[in-house]
């Protein structure tokens, strides 16, 4: 009998990171780590688990969005849907009355996302492959009939997105295997977060290097004299030769950008990440020119790849942030990538939040096997906190992760964190509202 897919059940999943100030920023200074939770099923008893990022009430939004979408997926052939994933992905995001909420932009966008990753979740657990490895082994022609060229062929062509995969093609192997035995270098944010004090700031500055990492991040933009305090701290406590990213949630006006962070010029920060609105493409092209040799990165808000390509376009970016379910999962991110790779620019994932880290590896990997082929200036983002919840967590090693091998994409969450943090009627948030 054919395989369908039976259900797409959503669960809002929330973690109280506010109560330690983890993931406080300049923009969201009490954050409660969230996810809207999808879970596929099939009838012939298969399941994908993806899930959205969000960081709070606006994760009853999200998980109404993916039941939004739900009716579009169930009752679907299992083996329609896998063997052709672009298809797929247009059929979420190009529905005429849900794409209207759009298009391709926001909670619908992020809804289809959370879908499609767990889609490719259950393709590698078919395949019994981890993502990154499934994609890594596709042909060039299966890798650009994920992409929807429509609206990139002004700046990358199907057959230039071919001529960059076969050009990588020959090289897969040996960086497999260079993959599996090192890692792929990875950055940390944990040492940054604004809520923290200089104290806790220094300690985990130093912890993170002697743990191997050789970039850290710190969060700014809220008061200048802290900042300029704060940036001092952490080069003292790291010396010249570590990279200090810095990262400013888009707290700034253009000029107040270019004004704050020449003010912590003297304490040699490597990028500012979202010195701007995430939508202001000519803002960080005239940013970047300012603040060169700093560099400017962006894109955990960039909404889908038509905006990735003006800013390429435009010279607004010197690193690219992709995010594992901002833009529609797997499926877009290729295309990203591509994009990323036609013009040179490095990517260095958005990570941490809830499940981030464990998503976007595939995504990073992958692009290092079969895309750019190498890792020369790209880092994945670390953040130390919520990998316990997950069946399949990160690893890292000296200041490294290293590749998945469970099939999937490393989404799955344990049945006893789901339980415990479901809002609004899970124990967590229960304790909570009696404190």
């Amino acid at each position: 009998m054919t395989e369908l897919i039976t259900a797409v059940d959503a669960v809002d999943v929330r973690f109280p990171t506010s109560l330690d100030l983890d993931g406080s920023d300049a923009m969201n200074p009490e954050p409660d780590y969230s996810a809207a939770y999808v879970t596929i099923r099939t009838s012939g008893g298969g399941e994908g688990h993806g899930l959205a990022f969000t960081v709070g009430r606006g994760n009853d939004v999200e998980v109404a969005a993916v039941r939004a979408l739900a009716p579009l997926v169930v009752g679907l052939p299992v083996d329609e849907v896998l063997g052709d994933l672009g298809a797929f992905s247009r059929r979420l995001t190009g529905d005429s009355q849900l794409r209207w909420l759009g298009p391709e932009k926001g909670a619908i966008h992020m809804a289809a996302a959370a879908v499609v990753n767990a889609v490719w979740d259950l393709y590698g657990r078919r395949e019994r492959k981890p993502v990154w490895q499934l994609l890594s082994e596709s042909s060039p022609e299966q890798l650009v009939d994920l992409v929807d060229f429509r609206y990139l062929e002004d700046a990358l062509t199907r057959d230039e997105a071919l001529d960059i995969l076969r050009r990588a093609e020959p090289g897969r192997a040996e960086r497999t295997a260079h993959l599996r035995r090192h890692g792929y270098p990875a950055y940390t944010t944990t040492p940054g977060w604004l809520g923290y004090d200089d104290e806790k700031l220094v300690r985990l500055s130093q912890e993170a290097v002697a743990d191997g990492f050789t970039q850290i991040k710190l969060k700014v933009g809220a008061d200048l004299a802290d900042d300029v305090r704060r940036l001092r701290l952490a080069r003292e406590a790291v010396g010249p030769d570590i990279r200090i990213a810095v990262d400013a949630n888009q707290a700034w006006g253009v000029r107040q950008a270019i004004d704050w962070m020449t003010a912590l010029l003297p304490h040699d920060p490597y990028w500012i990440e979202e010195p701007t609105s995430p939508d202001d493409i000519l803002g960080h092209a005239a940013i970047r020119r300012a603040l060169t040799p700093v560099k400017v990165a962006t894109g955990e808000h960039t909404h889908n790849q038509v905006m990735f390509k003006q800013l390429l376009q435009a010279g607004s970016l010197d690193v690219l942030q992709l995010d594992a379910s901002r833009t529609a999962g797997v499926t877009e991110n290729v295309a990203v990538l591509l994009l990323a790779a036609k013009f040179g620019v490095p990517v260095c994932p958005h990570a941490g939040g809830v499940g981030l880290c464990e998503m976007v590896q595939h995504l990073a990997m992958f692009d290092y096997v079969a895309v750019s082929g190498t890792t020369e200036d790209r880092v994945i983002e670390y953040v130390d906190h919520l990998h316990e919840h997950f069946t399949d967590p990160v690893r890292i090693r000296r200041g490294h992760y290293l590749p998945p091998t469970a099939p999937g994409i490393s989404a799955e969450l344990h049945a006893a964190s789901i339980a415990a943090h479901r809002f609004p009627d899970g124990p967590v948030w229960n304790r909570q509202a009696t404190a």
